[in-house]
């Protein structure tokens, strides 16, 4: 398996620009899918996702499974507006660790969209999920509880990592543009609102290809379009 951290820097006006000429920010509070189609411009198939976009000097985060020739080779023969929009012209790659020892500990952050998706195929926070199945009479559990509950099991898919420490960051609602394909056409623009949260803590890696699966894969829903990028540093000093 191979796993490379990529970084480019988007220009923030072109950015906009884009996502209004091609109708991406109706409704719309991030710029979610204009980056997500503005990926797919540039590398074709080895559009990397999970990414983050911070908007600021870190510019944009992604891991992808491709090397980072193949990368380079895509971000180099990108359209020329693509090219510019995306910062191309700073952009960085380098080769990822895969091979993790079980009982490491590490440092993270995360952004996140905590929902779950019903029968019915819509999407559901879950802390208002969580709040609805409550049998007391007042619900006790607080936002950041119940969200660091299912930050857990995401970690534990696969065995990949135990939550050893954990704090909410940021939270708010956003809402974001999201398109598809349907039989008979296209589906229209719909307006997807739900809860956007930024975690950080330390984690201990159980399973090591599970983990390496976990960081290739990111967490929870939405991962193309910005959210569930785990970002890993040095763990605190015991």
């Amino acid at each position: 398996m191979k796993l490379t951290l990529l970084q480019c820097h988007p220009d923030p006006r072109r950015l906009a620009t884009w996502a209004t000429r091609f109708g991406l920010t109706a409704g719309g509070d991030d710029l979610g899918y204009a980056l997500h189609t503005l990926l797919a411009a540039a590398f074709g198939e080895a559009a990397p996702k999970p990414f983050r976009h911070f908007g600021d000097v870190r510019g944009l985060l992604a891991y992808s499974e491709h090397d980072p020739e193949t990368l380079q080779l895509a971000a180099q023969t990108a359209a020329p507006d693509v090219h510019a929009t995306l910062g191309l012209e700073r952009f960085a790659t380098r080769s990822f660790p895969t091979e993790w020892a079980s009982g490491r500990r590490a440092g993270f952050e995360v952004r996140v969209r905590p929902v779950l998706r019903t029968r019915e195929g819509r999407e559901r926070d879950v802390f208002q999920i969580a709040a609805e199945r409550s049998t007391a009479g007042e619900f006790e559990q607080t936002r950041e509880a119940v969200y660091a509950e299912w930050l857990t099991q995401e970690l534990a898919r696969g065995n990949a990592a135990q939550l050893e420490r954990v704090q909410l960051d940021g939270f708010h609602l956003t809402a974001s543009l999201r398109k598809g394909n349907a039989a008979g056409g296209k589906r229209p623009a719909q307006r997807v609102a739900g809860p956007d949260a930024v975690f950080s803590g330390e984690l201990t890696v159980r399973d090591p290809a599970g983990f390496a699966a976990l960081l290739a894969r990111g967490l929870g829903r939405h991962r193309a379009f910005g959210f569930g990028m785990l970002l890993l540093r040095p763990p605190a000093p015991c």
